[in-house]
């Protein structure tokens, strides 16, 4: 077998490997917006009950007890004190059962996730209707009538993360997809932080100023986005130092197929499924979404794990992106029995 068969059959097994990998992005893919989203239930949904003291644990136990656990009900001392934990998000929505009337009212906040609100009034409603009581729903914290189903926040994220890791890629590729060397990853690292600024002052003018989807301060708003796409890139940029161009797939197995179905766009957290509720918060997509619900519905409480969840991602991916160049670097200085493989060229760019 000559050079150039060897080559081929190289190229050809690596061709083939490449396109297997991407029928499993694509099934995972299908599998995991299907399974996250095809059946959203509320679950476990911490949930404020305002009730004089005779009834109040008898009407707390009641609602945990609702068919499918719908429900994570709690006593509240007032309705002010519910209110205030709306607005903080420790509890979705909370019952204010009347002293002396059969009119009690459920708090809600749509800016926290519109469908969760609506499902929450229907599940009240359902549950008051055998002791022949009404409800009224106050919404405390309700999203803006051009933010329609509370998405706006969700995409706004969606697009950060798309412009994240499409960077990345790009800065990547553009070499020919040779690794980073000391130089090359810092000049990347630098690129992808102006990118980011820009980027995340962008999205908050276009939702905000232009087409008035969101409220909420515009310069929050560019800051999270700022930190969004720098996490997302960077991490990118970490996984494709590891793997090589496999990188660029890890990154939307990781912020596409995993993150997105989690983020608790759609459908907000307590209506997904265990798996996708549990790691939705740990990913870019879920903790981007609920600060930016935060900003701009709920006067930005709530943020700070969200935030450190963000800051980790962009700190790790930096870390790992400079200390691989680093490691490169003294591979390379060892002699060319250091090369990279099939899928690295070796010239500088």
């Amino acid at each position: 077998m000559t050079f150039a068969d060897e080559v081929k059959n190289a190229v050809t097994a690596r061709a083939a490997l490449l396109v297997i990998g991407v029928l499993g992005l694509q099934l995972l893919f299908i599998a995991s917006y299907v399974g996250a989203l095809h059946r959203p239930d509320p679950t476990d949904v911490p949930f404020g009950v305002v009730a004089p003291q005779q009834v109040s644990g008898q009407l707390v136990a009641q609602l945990d007890g609702l068919p499918g656990g719908p429900l994570d009900p709690r006593a509240v001392s007032g309705e002010a004190e519910a209110r205030r934990q709306i607005q903080n998000r420790d509890i979705d929505g909370a019952l204010v059962v009347s002293p002396r009337g059969t009119a009690d009212t459920l708090l809600v906040a749509s800016g926290g996730g519109t469908v969760l609100a609506t499902s929450l009034e229907a599940i009240i409603t359902e549950a008051e209707a055998p002791q022949k009581r009404s409800v009224r729903t106050v919404d405390v914290a309700p999203a803006s009538p051009d933010d329609f189903d509370g998405l706006s926040s969700f995409y706004l994220v969606v697009g950060w993360c798309v412009g994240g890791y499409l960077c990345a890629s790009i800065l990547a590729i553009s070499a020919g997809t040779k690794p980073a060397n000391r130089q090359r990853a810092l000049i990347r690292t630098a690129v992808m932080a102006l990118y980011s600024i820009a980027g995340g002052i962008g999205g908050a003018v276009i939702i905000g100023p232009v087409l008035g989807a969101l409220p909420g301060s515009v310069w929050a708003l560019a800051g999270l986005g700022a930190l969004v796409v720098f996490a997302v890139g960077m991490i990118t940029l970490a996984l494709e130092a590891l793997t090589g161009i496999v990188g660029i797939g890890l990154a939307v197995l990781l912020i596409v197929i995993a993150g997105n179905p989690s983020a608790g766009g759609a459908f907000p957290l307590p209506m997904l499924p265990d798996f996708w509720r549990a790691i939705g918060p740990a990913l870019p997509p879920g903790a981007g979404t609920w600060v930016a619900r935060s900003i701009a519905y709920l006067h930005g409480n709530a943020v700070t794990g969200p935030l450190l969840v963000l800051s980790a991602w962009a700190v790790v991916g930096t870390a790992l992106t400079l200390l691989l160049s680093m490691r490169r670097r003294t591979t390379e200085a060892g002699g060319p029995s250091s090369a990279a493989g099939p899928l690295h060229g070796s010239h500088t760019p």
